[in-house]
């Protein structure tokens, strides 16, 4: 209800802003906005207005913005790389004066003649009715451009240093998704979700309406009824090993006196804008606690999680000469992955299993990407937010995109509430995974050398 009330002053301040813009375009002799290019928009909005005329003007920009096709919006990000950079004068004079006079003073002026003009310009266009929402596309765009134009980088990294203070997990608010629910959310829940498809309408509510399912979204306030994290969870009796007893069409739902476990088996991200902004740590703690206020029998917290780039990394591994994860024999043994349906031939899945486990072990206790982060991008999530690696399951996920993506392993990270805290500072500070002995086992010998893996 706040934020609808809010959001409707906004709008009417925005529009009496339009009509004082108007106006002055008026009385100016000016031409209307939409005969104006973009960016010259863009250099009004900085000039310094008021905030509605400024909201106003940000509107227009937004919805211009809006209908641009391909060609035209790459410009438009061209011109916020170069146009609306910072000022090469400007502060080229406040480093000179904070040499001169090395003070808190100065120090503030080189850092505010640093800043780019487009983050500016990006808090601007904020205050428009709907801003975020569209900023957040905005920077989905631009992500679909920087795979092939490395120079807007800059303007990318000013995005993720915005949205990293807009999207604090502070403003977050954490949100139980039930068949109660309004169905927009619920279409958005069938549509995002991103590691196991919901299928249809009943296959959602298998898994949020049981007594033994749960499912949680995080939300933010400028983006009303868009979640932007949802996780699901299945109350157990045990740690699961495989996801299909989970999403079992025909099973039975478990009695409340018999739950031990809170498994969570799916978490998506919604906003694809959001890409690489940290919402902080400590998500899945939050959710615990939510779920132990319900049910305060449950003692043990885990993941049933994909590995997404398991496959990618273990086929170059197979294929390199000089492996430091396989030995001979495991690679020569792995070499059953190439034959067709192997996982569904008992008679070829059993050479298989202990050199993929191996090899797995070695991929997450090992293997880092360019910026020396543990390889696999899931656990770099759930050791961020104080998890442990405890065990490694074979064939969990028999699925064609289970089998493509990781061979069908999946992985339980635990949540131990005494040692998330412990856990998450090892991570930060020397990017320690933590694991569980029976992981540390699978590591068939140890390595000095680290192998680059795609992260």
């Amino acid at each position: 209800m706040n934020s609808s009330f809010f959001g409707e002053m906004l709008a009417t301040i925005t529009e009496r802003g339009r009509a004082l813009l108007d106006r002055a375009r008026d009385r100016r002799g000016e031409p209307g906005a939409r005969s104006e290019s973009l960016v010259e928009l863009c250099e009004e909005l900085l000039s310094g207005r008021g905030e509605a005329s400024g909201a106003a003007l940000a509107g227009d920009i937004l919805a211009q913005y809006a209908e641009l096709t391909i060609g035209p919006r790459i410009a438009f990000f061209e011109a916020l790389a170069n146009r609306f950079g910072h000022d090469p004068e400007r502060l080229t004079a406040a480093i000179a004066r904070w040499q001169a006079n090395p003070t808190d003073k100065t120090a503030a002026v080189v850092h505010t003649a640093a800043e780019p003009r487009r983050q500016e310009l990006l808090r601007r266009l904020n205050l428009a009715p709907g801003g975020t929402a569209a900023l957040v596309r905005m920077r989905e765009q631009l992500i679909d451009a920087l795979d092939h134009r490395e120079d807007l980088a800059a303007v990318d990294a000013d995005f993720v240093h915005l949205f990293s203070s807009w999207f604090n997990r502070g403003f977050l608010v954490l949100r139980r998704i039930d068949w109660s629910t309004p169905a927009m959310i619920l279409e958005k829940i069938i549509r995002y979700e991103a590691v196991h498809r919901i299928r249809s309408w009943d296959d959602l509510r298998r898994r949020i309406d049981p007594s033994d399912r749960r499912c949680y979204a995080f939300f933010h306030p400028a983006l009303v009824d868009e979640p932007l994290i949802f996780v699901e969870v299945a109350l157990t009796r045990e740690i699961p090993d495989a996801v299909a007893p989970i999403l079992s069409v025909s099973r039975d739902a478990l009695q409340p006196e018999k739950m031990t476990t809170a498994a969570f088996y799916s978490i998506s991200n919604c906003q694809r804008g959001l890409a690489g902004v940290s919402f902080g740590s400590f998500l899945i703690k939050q959710v615990v606690q939510e779920i132990c206020r319900e049910n305060p029998r449950l003692q043990t917290f885990v993941t049933l999680s994909p590995a997404p780039d398991f496959a990618r990394w273990l086929d170059r591994e197979r294929k390199s000469e000089h492996s430091n994860a396989l030995s001979e024999e495991d690679r020569a043994a792995l070499a059953g992955l190439d034959r067709p349906g192997w996982w569904q031939l008992v008679s070829a899945r059993e050479p298989l299993q202990e050199p993929l486990l191996r090899a797995a072990g070695w991929y997450f206790l090992r293997a880092r990407n360019r910026r020396g982060l543990p390889a696999d991008a899931v656990a770099r999530f759930h050791l961020g937010n104080g998890a442990r690696l405890e065990r490694l399951n074979w064939l969990a996920d028999a699925t064609e995109n289970g089998i493509e993506q990781s061979y069908g392993l999946m992985v339980n990270y635990l949540y131990d509430l005494d040692d998330i805290e412990k856990n998450h500072e090892a991570y930060a500070e020397g990017r320690e995974v933590v694991a569980s002995n029976a992981v540390k086992r699978l590591v068939r010998k140890a390595a000095t050398d680290v192998v680059p893996a795609a992260g």
